[in-house]
């Protein structure tokens, strides 16, 4: 498992990401906002120049705020793994987070589900 941390602010946003089953699973802990879009954008893709991820799962059970910049984030990733025949999943999004999603309509780009198992196994 590894952690990426905002070096300057770490205590605003926390990633670990691991693989199960071929399906690359990210847990976020913190905000989300303009600060810490690299460590997002960052944290959904492969390391050391490996083609991205098809499946990914992304764990927002601890995000407590997102604003736009990962609204955008998440939908570049969509895009970027659609094109690949791949999907993005969101998982245990709080409400205050899920109701951004379910403003903003990501909700149906991306499918939203309570807990990461039940992402893993959609």
């Amino acid at each position: 498992m590894t952690d990426i941390e905002k070096a300057d602010r770490p205590e605003r946003l926390c990633v670990e990401h691991r693989v199960v089953d071929g399906v690359r699973v990210v847990i976020m802990r913190g905000e989300i906002d303009h600060d810490v879009r690299d460590v997002v954008s960052e944290a959904l893709q492969f390391e050391d120049g490996a083609l991205p991820p098809l499946r990914i799962v992304v764990d927002l059970g601890a995000v407590t705020f997102m604003d736009s910049s990962g609204i955008n984030l998440f939908v570049a990733c969509h895009q970027q793994v659609s094109e690949t025949q791949g999907w993005v999943r969101i998982a245990g999004a709080q409400m205050p987070v899920l109701r951004v999603l379910e403003l903003v309509g990501i909700d149906a780009l991306i499918t939203c589900h309570p807990s990461i198992e039940q992402a893993l196994s959609a």
